[in-house]
Order: C-alpha cells, then sequence, then structure tokens
C-alpha cells in the first residue's frame, strides 16, 4: 500500500524553526516527485517547496523561499522540509504529496491529471 506519513509538526516561537519529515512506504519516493503544501481552514491549499524525481531542480513558492528547505534522504525514503525565521502566517497544517506515476512533475500538483496520494498532514502553529 502506497503511503505518506508526516510528522514534526508542532507549537514554536516565531522566530523558530522546525523540521518536518515525509516517510513514504509501499513505494520509492526517489523515483516521483514529492511536494509540501499547507492549508489554513478556509483558505485554498498552498504550494510550498517541491523535489522532482530523481534530482531535478527544486521547486519553491516566493512565500517561503530562502526561509524554508526541501531535501531527500533516499535511503530512509523520506523527504524533509526545514522551515527557519517561522512567523504566525506560517501557522496552517503542512501535508506531502506525490503521485503513483512518474512522470508526473511539480507543476502537476492538483491539476487532476495524476492520481496524487496525500498524507494525513501534521500541524504547525507559530505563536508566544
Amino acid at each position: 500500500q502506497w503511503q505518506l506519513v508526516e510528522s514534526g509538526g508542532g507549537l514554536v516561537q516565531p522566530g523558530g524553526s522546525l523540521r518536518l519529515s515525509c516517510a513514504a512506504s509501499g513505494f520509492t519516493l526517489e523515483d516521483y516527485a514529492l511536494g509540501w503544501f499547507r492549508q489554513v481552514p478556509g483558505k485554498e491549499r498552498e504550494r510550498l517547496p517541491c523535489i522532482p524525481a530523481n534530482g531535478g531542480s527544486t521547486k519553491y513558492a516566493d512565500s517561503v523561499k530562502g526561509r524554508f528547505t526541501i531535501s531527500r534522504d533516499n535511503a530512509k525514503n523520506t523527504v524533509y522540509l526545514q522551515m527557519n525565521s517561522l512567523n504566525p502566517e506560517d501557522t496552517a497544517v503542512y501535508y506531502c504529496a506525490s503521485f503513483t506515476t512518474p512522470a508526473a512533475g511539480c507543476n502537476d500538483f492538483l491539476r487532476g491529471w495524476y492520481r496524487e496520494i496525500w498524507g494525513q498532514g501534521t500541524p504547525v502553529t507559530v505563536s508566544l
């Protein structure tokens, strides 16, 4: 069974850092694009960094460029999202997602062209 599981969320003070993990099971994550997203209730899901399959160039949303970094540990079949300089506007539920086909790329998320796999989400709260 193909599955993604996020972890690492929690409460952090403004200016702090968190590292989120997205562990894959049932498939080799390196062969597929993996994207991070976040969502606040009542708002659309926001695209965050995405790492293409097999070592392609990563993609970053302007809202987090310079603060968030995506990386992949192929031995652990896990992708990470390092988040620095967090502010209250970063409070959201964070999700990772991938595809069931290696042909899909970072720009294909949320278009309905390919079957997607989503984790259950991990909440991040940035507050004093």
